[in-house]
């Protein structure tokens, strides 16, 4: 792939990101109407980098194509969100097991290095809230979970070694990214804090080479995270209906 292409897909990836964590935080409610034209000036972009990422964002079940109207935000029921996390519980537990059984040092320091990651987030998550940061500044602060995050699950996952599970996360992540997890952990220090514990014990497990003890605790990590979306969104969903 040349590097304009790899810029170009980084763009459109870039800007379905972004409109996609609208959509869930609620800043651009179900049945929100997507305008090209103004996206386009918005971002400072051409209008095809938007069509691509909207088209993306229709393949992933966020906006769906109505004749004469254009895209509409389409919001995620909660009964789709909980069936997606009940799947990827299983996933990423089989994922752990496997990594506890096959991980290497290299492979180790990379999780050690996420969960010093983890630490360094909460500590200017903290920190933000005390002085009342910039949204940009608590933006930053947000991003710097997500990379932790990212890297934490990738690793296991690629500890794992099994290219059919990690393909299969891939295809369930496009749909119900880990950005869910992230927009609901953002509003609590006090739920990064309890998530950072569930990674630092997931961690352990698999470092003192215990499959079941693994698999479980990443079972229960992700159906919590899912229990904790599913939650935002059902609040949410109540309150648009009042």
């Amino acid at each position: 792939m040349s590097q304009v292409a790899t810029d170009r897909r980084a763009l459109v990836d870039k800007l379905a990101a972004d409109l996609q964590a609208r959509m869930l935080s609620g800043e651009l409610p179900s049945g929100t109407r997507l305008r090209q034209a103004a996206l386009a000036e918005e971002f400072g972009v051409s209008r095809t980098p938007v069509r691509e990422a909207l088209r993306k964002l229709q393949a992933s079940g966020f906006v769906e194509l109505r004749p004469n109207k254009g895209a509409l935000v389409r919001g995620l029921s909660p009964r789709e969100i909980r069936h997606a996390y009940e799947v990827r519980a299983e996933l990423e537990g089989l994922a752990a097991d496997l990594a506890a059984q096959r991980i290497r040092h290299d492979q180790l320091d990379r999780l050690h290095d996420a969960q010093a990651q983890f630490r360094e987030a909460l500590a200017r998550a903290i920190e933000a809230r005390e002085r009342r940061a910039s949204p940009v500044s608590r933006a930053r602060d947000r991003l710097l979970w997500a990379r932790a995050n990212d890297q934490f699950h990738q690793v296991i996952q690629e500890a794992a070694g099994n290219d059919v599970l990690v393909a299969t996360l891939a295809n369930l992540h496009r749909s119900f990214p880990r950005d869910l997890t992230r927009i609901v952990l953002a509003e609590s220090t006090t739920l990064l804090r309890e998530n950072i514990r569930e990674h630092e014990a997931i961690l352990e497990a698999i470092e003192r080479r215990d499959p079941p003890l693994a698999r479980e605790l990443m079972q229960r990590h992700v159906r919590r995270a899912g229990n904790l979306v599913t939650l935002r969104v059902e609040e949410r969903s109540t309150g648009d209906h009042q």
